[in-house]
């Protein structure tokens, strides 16, 4: 029976890799990697020969309908990315909607996903929660970063190595030098840390400290 099912990858270690997920890559007819170079290396670790195929931001839009045809055809097919789960932050969002909006079967399977163990981990609260993604990188960034000022909830961002020391200071700006923050890198690999403190602690560690890794940042809300 056609299925699309969307399967987590590890963010790191891969360990982390579900027996369930390792079962349905060997035995669906397709699957859909971001990277194939990337996905390549995971399959081979876990001996699954599953033709693959590339699906990333820069395709998606033109290889959704021979997907979805495929699908309407009775083949099963798998999405992953290169790491985490797909559709948060990475492609995957079009094709689950047009399988819902075919009336295709979508089934998500649980698996790593960068942001949960950084709110965890953070030690602020996580009882609400508001997951931000990536920030715009030029237009919409100062009117969100506003927006966000009065957030009253711990909120979650990615961010590269590069951009973080702007972000960071950014937050200073908008959010105040002494609301606390923690900066998650490398998570479940070898050299994972998470630094704790004030923006402005966190800021000055990186400056004198370069990052490096995937990085996950959580942020206090607003207190009333």
């Amino acid at each position: 029976m056609s299925k699309l099912y969307i399967v987590p990858t590890p963010i790191g270690n891969l360990e982390d890799m579900t027996f369930r997920a390792i079962k349905v890559l060997k035995e669906v007819d397709l699957i859909l990697a971001e990277d194939t170079r990337t996905s390549g290396k995971l399959l081979k670790h876990f001996e699954i020969a599953t033709p693959m195929q590339s699906h990333h931001m820069h395709n998606e839009h033109k290889t959704v309908n021979n997907i979805t045809q495929r699908l309407q055809r009775g083949d099963t097919i798998a999405l992953i990315s290169d790491a985490g789960t797909p559709a948060i932050s990475d492609p995957g969002f079009l094709l689950t909607r047009a399988c819902v909006e075919q009336g295709i079967p979508v089934e998500c399977l649980p698996g790593a996903t960068a942001f949960v163990p950084a709110l965890v981990n953070s030690g602020l609260p996580n009882d609400k929660f508001v997951f931000e993604g990536f920030l715009p990188v030029k237009k919409g960034r100062q009117t969100r970063l506003k927006f966000l000022a009065e957030e009253a909830r711990t909120m979650i961002f990615y961010e590269s190595p590069h951009k973080l020391i702007k972000t960071l200071g950014n937050f200073v700006e908008y959010f105040g030098a002494e609301r606390l923050v923690t900066v998650s890198r490398e998570l479940s690999k070898l050299h994972e840390e998470t630094i704790r403190g004030t923006v402005k602690e966190v800021l000055s560690h990186f400056e004198t400290k370069p990052p490096k890794g995937e990085i996950v940042i959580v942020v206090e809300g607003k207190k009333k």
